[in-house]
Parts: structure tokens; sequence; C-alpha cells
């Protein structure tokens, strides 16, 4: 960990002239003006958000921009994964041009994962990139999708596959927020912090194990867990920034998970990333188990610990309906982890111990996903 002030800590992401800090803890949404305007020279603001954040932070944060002295616009999207399309990205860039954002100025995101990705890509194109500050109101979106420049809207053919690198220029990680969230959402948030213990971190994989009902309770244990996450994500962006080589190991279960989103048209109801993830992270280690990479105890111990904190962990606990295993395979083929045709999964070789997986035979993925379907 990089800083630790009173009750904040603060990951530092050193990227030269890109580099930025994640500043984690309670209170940052009433300090945001103030931290922003330490940092960045804009005066002005987008504040790009959805229907279901607005009613609860909006206000709030406009009012700590303005305490600043930074004038902002506000942009309303409506909630949910479908958010990700063409035509709302159109409407939020519109409405920062509206707005008169400038390169120095920021287009700022306050929301989950969904908020954070559009809001980054419209900051990405817009005037070719202006300045871009994320607040995140989700526990995944805390550990994960604010962190690292990675954005995007998705596409009929697949999630994410329409978007850009754009760092942040900071990230303000409100850890009150996260008492609002539903409970669903709070564990689908924490897939992706067991996600980090089960690349490369087998000793917080078990710190977890042992501490995950102070997590979802709150306090320091909380804090810790997200700071961690943080670092973790951190350290990898600064090893491989655009995903040419170790990076992928971030996408540990999401190369399943993505495909189970898009077998449920991404229907919310139905399964949100978070669930996606930690079915996909058990299938990754039944998958390494059936190839002999791993013990099959591994992957027991991982659906062990995903489920006694309520996360699905097999394709059947998706209400309704999956489409048949080709079609599964299908958006498989056309997830970004493909390169030049060749299927690439992150497996592993036990817990904490997941590697990119490069010309995985299809024929192995089709007969295991035929074997795993409802």
């Amino acid at each position: 960990m990089n800083a630790i002030t009173s009750d904040i800590q603060t990951v530092h992401v050193p990227l030269g002239e890109r580099a930025y800090d994640i500043l984690i803890g309670p209170g940052l949404i009433a300090r945001a003006g103030a931290e922003i305007a330490s940092r960045l020279k804009g005066r002005k603001a987008a504040v790009i958000t959805d229907e279901n954040v607005a009613p609860l932070y909006l206000k709030a944060l406009v009012a700590s921009l303005e305490q600043a002295g930074i004038a902002s616009a506000e942009v309303v999207l409506p909630a949910g994964e479908k958010t990700k399309s063409f035509e709302h990205l159109i409407t939020a860039c519109d409405k920062v041009l509206e707005a008169r954002v400038e390169r120095n100025d920021y287009v700022i995101a306050l929301g989950g994962g969904v908020i954070g990705d559009l809001s980054g890509f419209a900051a990405g194109i817009v005037r070719r990139g202006v300045r871009f500050v994320q607040v995140p109101t989700s526990l995944l979106s805390q550990v994960d999708s604010s962190v690292g420049g990675k954005t995007g809207i998705n596409s009929r053919h697949g999630k994410n596959l329409i978007g850009v690198f754009h760092q942040p220029d900071l990230v303000l990680a409100d850890t009150d927020v996260l008492n609002t969230l539903s409970e669903r959402e709070f564990r689908a948030g924490y897939a992706e912090v067991a996600k980090y213990g089960l690349i490369d971190k087998p000793d917080f994989f078990a710190w977890l194990e042992a501490n995950w009902k102070a997590v979802f309770t709150g306090g320091s244990a909380r804090i810790e867990a997200i700071a961690k996450s943080c670092q973790a994500k951190a350290d990898v962006v600064v090893a491989d920034e655009r995903e040419n080589g170790q990076r992928a190991l971030l996408n540990l279960g999401h190369t399943f998970g993505h495909a189970l989103e898009a077998a449920t048209a991404y229907d919310s109801s139905r399964l949100v990333h978070g669930e996606g993830v930690s079915i996909g992270m058990v299938l990754a280690h039944e998958f390494s188990a059936r190839m002999n990479l791993a013990s099959p105890d591994d992957a027991r111990r991982v659906e062990q610990h995903l489920k006694a904190v309520g996360l699905p962990t097999h394709m059947a606990e998706i209400p309704g309906a999956l489409p048949p295993a080709e079609t599964l395979m299908d958006a498989i083929a056309q997830d970004k982890k493909v390169k030049s045709g060749k299927l690439t999964f992150i497996l592993t070789r036990g817990i904490g111990q997941s590697f990119v997986a490069d010309d995985v035979p299809a024929s192995e993925v089709i007969s295991f996903l035929r074997e795993k379907h409802p």
C-alpha cells in the first residue's frame, strides 16, 4: 500500500505522465471537489450517472464540486447493463460537448461499472480525450472497473468489444456508499475481490476465507479488502497496461462469465456481471482440473467459498433456460480473449496459480460445456 492517511487509504498507480491515485475510505463524495481541485487544473465537469445513483449521491457530489469552484453539468442515463450501447454513448458525448468541457476539464463517472465504462469511453473520444475522474459506487466498480483504464460498450457480438484505453486521472472510492447496495450487488462485487486472491495471492484468498463476514459487515476489513484488490490490479496494470500479456490474468472466470451474460441477454434480473464471474471462476478451476492442470480439491475449495458468501457457482442456478452449449461456445469464440482464432483461457495450477493458456482445444471446451450445461 502506498499511503494511509487517517481512515483513507491511497493506492498510487505509477504510469509516468498518466499516473494517478486511488483514494479509498469513507466520506470521499463530500470531499470530492477539494480532492479534484487540489490535483487537476480544470474547473468544469460533466457528471455522468444513472437513474438509480442520481437520487442518492448526485446532489452531494455537485455541491462538493461547487464548493471547490468547479462548475458542473449533469447527465443522467438509465440504469443497467443495456445502457452500455451506442445510443447512450452518443447521448453522453453530446451532453459533454453541450457543457463545453475542454481537454483540461473532466468527465466524472458517478456510478457502478456500467457508468464507469461508458463515461470513460466518452471521455476518451470527446475532443480526442478529456480528463476523467471515477467515483465508483458499487463494490465491483471500486475494486475492478474503475481502475486500469479499460473503457467501452457492448455489441450484439459480445460484451465490451467496442472501447478505448483511457486512464482515469483520479479514483475516489467512497466506502460509505456501499452501505446502500443490495446484498446481491455487494456479493456480486465480492466475486472480483476473491478473484485477486485466486490469480496470484493465495494468502489473500485464505484471508478472505477467514474474514469475509467482516468485509461484508464493513469497517476496516472492508477498506483493507478494497485497498488490497486495487493494489493487486494496479500492479498488473503497470506491468501490462494494454493487455498484451499478463494483464489477461485479470480475466480469470470472465471468458465463461461473459458467455453466460450474453446468453442471458444482459438481463440483470437473471444474472449480473459478478455472478457470471463467480460461476466462471468455478468453471475455470473445474476445467483446469479436467485438463489435469490442478487438483479437483482446489475447484471444490473455490466453489465452497463462493457458495458460502451467497454467490451462484453453477449454470443451473441461473434463472430461466440457457441456450445450448454450442451457443455458449460461439460467444466464447467471439470473446476478446481470442487471438488469431485461437482460444485463450485463464486457467490455474492451483489456488493463486493462474496462468494464460493459449490455444486451448475447442473440442475440450465444447465437451466440458455440454457436461456442465443444466
